[in-house]
């Protein structure tokens, strides 16, 4: 059952109104912990809402304070159970556009259903299409995301979609850790090639990928290093780490390619699903390296990267119709 949260309905300091409209945050079940700190670096207190189950399954929404003319937040990851959670998002942005918000954002720092972007063989839909139209019906006038795995996802929204970046998370982490010395960016496939370039820009660090090959759905081979990792530490980045099988084979790929056994992992969403703490556990990979987008538990072992100063930057910067494209 979904507790209540409780706001003292005033602007943030530094969060002045629009048009007379406050700055209001809710959230869903997702990824309360991360909502909570958005809250914080905002300083306001999230919306006193309910967010709940019948005994049926169903989601029950309610908020329990006027939002009327305001400028609504929603903080919700789609990650896992992701239906559950985007049917959570999808009913709160309803009962938030039947209050009659003066505006209504989805903050979704993971984009569930963001794989299925196109048909990768006949008779097969484009979810995450579906998912865009979805939250456009129920009002959704922006969504504000992390590192979405297809870029073209935002041209499925008529409205606009401002997508943050964790590159700059990871490279101040790594600089901070003194790991880029005799250091190799690696992306794992070629559509991670733009992020890793990013981060190698970032840390004027020389550039690797991965060539891989599906061979089943379920199933990649990495079939060959592209770039010169012998000796060398490889900083491996991904967007979405589910089952950790593509990390795997890569680092089993750049050994044999001569790189040394100090590999970091980072990824910007820990999905982490079937054997994924177990091919982490590769004897090589020297470290884990997450963000917060969806919710992980400290004993894992990995180290999780806060998120909420960004989105709270993102939130302060839209509502007060300032550049976004500076956080990025």
């Amino acid at each position: 059952m979904g507790g209540a949260f409780l706001t003292e309905g005033r602007p943030a300091p530094g969060v002045e109104a629009v048009g007379g409209g406050q700055v209001k945050l809710f959230s869903g079940n997702a990824n309360r912990p991360l909502a909570e700190a958005i809250a914080k670096a905002l300083g306001v207190r999230l919306g006193e809402a309910v967010v709940e189950r019948f005994p049926d399954g169903e989601v029950r929404v309610r908020l329990q304070e006027s939002i009327r003319g305001d400028d609504v937040y929603l903080i919700q990851p789609t990650a896992p159970p992701v239906n559950d959670n985007l049917m959570e998002l999808l009913v709160l942005a309803d009962a938030v556009r039947r209050s009659s918000a003066g505006r209504i954002n989805a903050v979704i720092p993971y984009f569930g259903y963001a794989r299925q972007d196109k048909q990768t063989q006949g008779r097969e839909p484009i979810t995450a299409r579906l998912v865009a139209g979805l939250l456009e019906h129920v009002g959704i006038h922006r969504v504000i995301t992390v590192d979405l795995h297809a870029p073209q996802i935002q041209g499925f929204f008529y409205h606009p979609v401002d997508e943050l970046s964790a590159v700059r998370l990871f490279a101040e982490y790594l600089e901070g850790r003194g790991l880029t010395q005799d250091a190799v960016v690696v992306s794992p496939d070629s559509g991670r090639a733009e992020q890793a370039r990013r981060l190698s820009e970032r840390l004027n660090l020389p550039l690797a990928i991965l060539a891989k090959r599906r061979t089943g759905p379920l199933e990649t081979q990495v079939s060959y290093v592209i770039g010169d990792v012998a000796g060398k530490r490889p900083l491996i980045i991904d967007d979405i780490i589910s089952t950790g099988g593509t990390i795997r084979r890569g680092v089993e790929a750049l050994l044999a390619a001569g790189a040394a056994p100090e590999v970091v992992v980072m990824a910007s969403h820990a999905v982490l699903v079937g054997n994924a703490r177990e091919n982490l556990a590769h004897p090589a990979i020297r470290e884990v390296v997450f963000t917060d987008t969806i919710a992980l538990s400290p004993d894992l072992g990995y180290t999780i990267l806060p998120t909420a100063p960004l989105l709270a930057q993102a939130i302060r910067r839209v509502h007060t119709n300032q550049s976004v494209s500076v956080l990025i």
